[in-house]
């Protein structure tokens, strides 16, 4: 595999280190930040926790726009910036209202991240590694979830103010990754669609020097010829890519894993562990998350990612019925966190290292950045509404019967891989336009 191209894939997928940190740092400060306000359930919820969800939502709604048209490399560096100024803002914030503000502007650069990250790595990998490559972005996102949960860990016991170091010190992976964006080269393919073909030409020959460019961008203009202007994804030849986008992301969160990421010390305390061996046990959920990932990284390109997704479904069902079972009979202690660890695990070899990939696949090119962020909405509008609800749902009705819903849609996402999805391993994304869109 080309050296230059892995190294691209790596600083693009950077931006999914900040997306896991950033996503998860706030657990280990979240209760604490809810006694110091004084804050009821639904305003702790939906505010202080939910603001950022929801700028992730617009984040990912409207970053096809400069995705499309600044291009992908511009938008990965302005995302940079957006994690920064978060990170600072909310480690001085001294009101609910103002952490809620910065905590937005991260989620914008979240959201925009899962848009052009997995549209920039797969529009310059190589059919046969795009998976491994895209799947980049999944393994830096449970990196940063896992260095998350170990920095609030050593950081909890600092004094009062440690919930200001937990969400301040992302600033300084923030940085450093906008930097590295600055270097990497812009998407061969958004160039073409641009008709910017000598620059396209310039970094096809950097990508593959034994590999003759002209081929590849005759590939891609014919794709174009068969476009009118200004079409969308919403045009009836493309409702099947967008059908595919909508179920992957509904069922990836309707498995309840970002509920779980955002509340798990909250979870494993409901559960009878003590706050420290929570907070402990929550490092084990990051350690699981990027073991399983890197398997299924590896396996990906090997299996293919209907089998993942095939392994994963049946790994939620097991685990998420037993949670349920054991909230429901009080099965507390050391069983719990197993149990946890098994769904964690199902969601990493499947779901999680398969959903940014197969979205970034299945649109044509000069509709990449658009359909990316329709997934990405779908998926961040149900990521801000289902863990804003897990407060009050716990105190209603039950752990138990939350998980029960989960692992019930679990069953119907392994309905959707049998009957729907369609493999991609391996193929083109000029020839995978020709597959699945029908005139």
């Amino acid at each position: 595999m080309n050296r230059k191209i892995v190294l691209w894939s790596l600083t693009a997928a950077l931006a999914g280190f900040l997306f896991g940190f950033d996503t998860v740092v706030i657990s280990g400060a979240e209760k604490k930040l809810q006694l110091l306000w004084g804050s009821s359930d639904m305003f702790h919820g939906i505010v202080v926790i939910g603001m950022a969800l929801w700028g992730t939502v617009i984040g990912a709604f409207f970053g096809g726009i400069p995705t499309n048209k600044i291009g992908r490399k511009k938008t990965l560096v302005w995302i940079g910036v957006l994690y920064t100024v978060s990170a600072i803002g909310s480690g001085l914030s001294n009101d609910p209202w103002t952490f809620a503000v910065f905590r937005f502007i991260g989620g914008l650069g979240v959201g925009a991240s899962t848009v052009a990250a997995p549209a920039y790595i797969s529009e310059i990998a190589p059919a046969k590694d795009r998976g491994k490559l895209v799947g980049l972005y999944q393994f830096n996102i449970v990196f940063g979830i896992l260095v998350a949960f170990f920095s609030n860990y050593m950081l909890n016991g600092i004094g009062e103010n440690a919930w200001r170091w937990m969400v301040g010190i992302e600033a300084i992976p923030a940085a450093i990754y906008t930097l590295f964006a600055l270097t990497v080269p812009k998407s061969p393919r958004w160039l073409l669609t641009k008709f910017k073909d000598d620059e396209a030409k310039h970094v096809l020959q950097i990508i593959n020097p034994d590999f003759d460019p002209e081929h590849l961008m005759m590939e891609i203009k014919q794709e174009m010829e068969d476009t009118v202007p200004n079409e969308n994804i919403f045009l009836k030849k493309y409702r099947f890519p967008v059908i595919l986008a909508f179920l992957i992301a509904f069922f990836n969160q309707l498995s309840g894993i970002n509920a779980f990421l955002y509340y798990a010390p909250r979870i494993l305390e409901e559960a009878g562990l003590a706050e420290s061996s929570a907070l402990l046990s929550s490092i084990g959920v990051g350690v699981t998350n990027m073991v399983f990932t890197l398997i299924g990284i590896y396996l990906i390109d090997k299996f293919g990612r209907k089998q993942l997704m095939y392994i994963g479904s049946v790994g939620y069902i097991i685990s998420l019925t037993l949670v349920s079972v054991a909230f429901t009979l009080n099965w507390e202690g050391s069983l719990m966190p197993v149990f946890l660890f098994m769904f964690i695990a199902a969601h990493a070899i499947g779901q999680g290292t398969v959903i940014w990939v197969f979205i970034s696949e299945i649109f044509p090119n000069h509709l990449r950045g658009y359909g990316q962020a329709f997934g990405s909405s779908v998926h961040w509008v149900l990521a801000a509404i289902v863990p804003s609800l897990v407060p009050v749902l716990f105190s209603t009705i039950g752990a138990g019967t939350v998980f029960g819903v989960f692992a019930f849609m679990m069953v119907l996402q392994l309905a959707f891989v049998y009957y729907m999805m369609p493999e991609t391993k391996g193929v083109s994304l000029e020839e995978l336009s020709k597959t699945l869109i029908k005139d």
